[in-house]
């Protein structure tokens, strides 16, 4: 063979018709290099507020206690909710089962906190590259980034690990395939959802309708999809969770409220502003953002103030889905199906602004500011506290230790109702469970709450751990 033949096939080789490995692999390099920092900074979040004893609910306790019990090859019953509770009655997260491996090899609830870092970092990938490519290097670069930052995803990872961290990248690879018109993706992406949280099957049956009512070539899929969606919502919401739950119910009825609230107070019209904002707000035009729909009604229609603001998880899984309406609506340069300049600008403006609207609150900021990176002075003293409980032992805590206990012992909540006896207790007089009002002498109140005599072990930063005595 001459070295003109060996040069010739060299250059088929890298034509447009047979890209190079390099030439394929390049529009991927910023998406994922997004993806990357993203998780970083909010591994570095969750890392934070870890060091310094930050615990904005007992969720990262329950989780924690959950893949240490998915590890250990059993099922997910978790004394922190109650004794004999299988979490899989309180909601139907069955996808969680991957975090055994997670626990396999970093047993501990700051592992949680890195993965959904990680899930959330991954979900900015398909985000970013449909941006850049739909829209153009710079635009797209902008979308991008400004997703990976999104109010939703900044407040979920500010209120540590939950279990629809999974959901965020799912709909995020399965919207941007919709976007791209590359259905069996879409629909391969979106059927697990409903293995992430129950409600999500009406969000899956929401996407199936929106393909097949605006993607008729492909009605029997959307339909096939709608009717997995709801099958799944009613099997695991009416049988399923009853069926494990210890009070034979699905919990959450009750918090429903009168209908009529359904649209006030005002902060719920301020959230659904927002969403629309990071929609680019052009993007209410497109059929995705139907999806929105099923999450916004149990939200507003709960009795719970934590649902309907913009701050905790709730609106993680609205992000993919305000994203993909922005892209869908602004169309494809590469087309002549495409938005107006004037149009691309006010909408992406319009969603990088709302990332910026409540500045003050921001969680990520919480990293530039060096008096966060100061070890609480109550961390080393927490270390003790834990320490002094034998490894093993049936540990009842506050929520500030619940996570960073679970490794070690078997833990139920200090104020929760379970009628099992502890081994030790941990007391903490600056928890916010106290309202304020600790009990002046710890040791004391322990005795009096479980009727057993007990010795104090460690009394130290705020700390009291006492054991039985008996």
């Amino acid at each position: 063979m001459t070295h003109a033949a060996t040069d010739a096939d060299s250059a088929a080789a890298e034509s447009p018709a047979h890209p190079s490995l390099t030439a394929r692999l390049r529009p991927m390099a910023v998406p994922v290099l997004i993806g990357v920092i993203a998780m970083v900074l909010y591994g570095l979040l969750g890392w934070q507020q870890w060091r310094n004893l930050v615990a904005p609910s007992w969720d990262l306790g329950i989780f924690t206690q959950l893949a240490k019990a998915y590890g250990e090859l059993r099922a997910p019953i978790v004394p922190i909710k109650g004794d004999g509770a299988n979490l899989l009655g309180d909601h139907f997260h069955p996808i969680l089962v991957l975090l055994a491996p997670v626990w396999w090899i970093w047993p501990s609830g700051l592992a949680l906190l890195w993965t959904q870092a990680a899930l959330f970092g991954l979900s900015a990938v398909p985000i970013a590259r449909c941006a850049m490519e739909r829209l153009g290097s710079w635009p797209g670069l902008v979308v991008g980034v400004a997703y990976a930052l999104s109010f939703g995803l900044q407040s979920a990872a500010a209120v540590q690990f939950h279990e629809i961290a999974f959901a965020v990248p799912m709909l995020a690879f399965s919207l941007v395939a919709l976007v791209e018109r590359r259905m069996a993706a879409a629909v391969l992406w979106a059927a697990p959802l409903v293995l992430v949280k129950e409600d999500l099957g009406l969000t899956v049956a929401m996407l199936g309708g929106v393909i097949a009512l605006w993607h008729r070539p492909y009605r029997r899929e959307g339909i096939g999809l709608a009717c997995w969606g709801v099958g799944w919502f009613v099997l695991s919401t009416f049988v399923i969770l009853p069926l494990l739950n210890t009070g034979g119910q699905y919990d959450y009825t009750d918090n429903l409220a009168d209908p009529t609230s359904l649209l006030w107070p005002p902060v719920k019209w301020a959230t659904a502003a927002m969403l629309v904002m990071a929609a680019g707000v052009i993007g209410a035009r497109s059929p995705l953002i139907l999806l929105m729909l099923p999450t916004l009604a149990w939200r507003f229609a709960g009795s719970v103030e934590f649902y309907w603001d913009w701050y905790w998880h709730y609106n993680a899984v609205l992000m993919p889905i305000a994203a993909a309406a922005l892209l869908d609506v602004l169309g494809d340069r590469r087309t002549d199906r495409v938005a107006s300049r004037w149009t691309r600008l006010v909408a992406i403006t319009a969603m990088v602004a709302v990332t910026l609207v409540p500045l003050a609150r921001i969680p990520l900021l919480d990293l530039a500011r060096p008096q966060k990176w100061d070890l609480t002075w109550r961390a080393a003293p927490a270390e003790r506290a834990l320490e002094a409980v034998p490894d093993g032992a049936v540990l009842a805590t506050e929520i500030t230790l619940l996570a960073k206990a679970v490794p070690d012992h078997d833990v139920q909540w200090l104020h929760g109702g379970n009628a099992r006896v502890p081994d030790c207790a941990i007391i903490d007089r600056y928890a916010f469970s106290w309202g304020g009002q600790p009990p002046e002498d710890p040791a004391q109140w322990a005795a009096d709450q479980w009727q057993v005599p007990v010795r104090v072990v460690v009394d130290d930063g705020g700390f009291t751990t006492v054991c039985r005595a008996d």
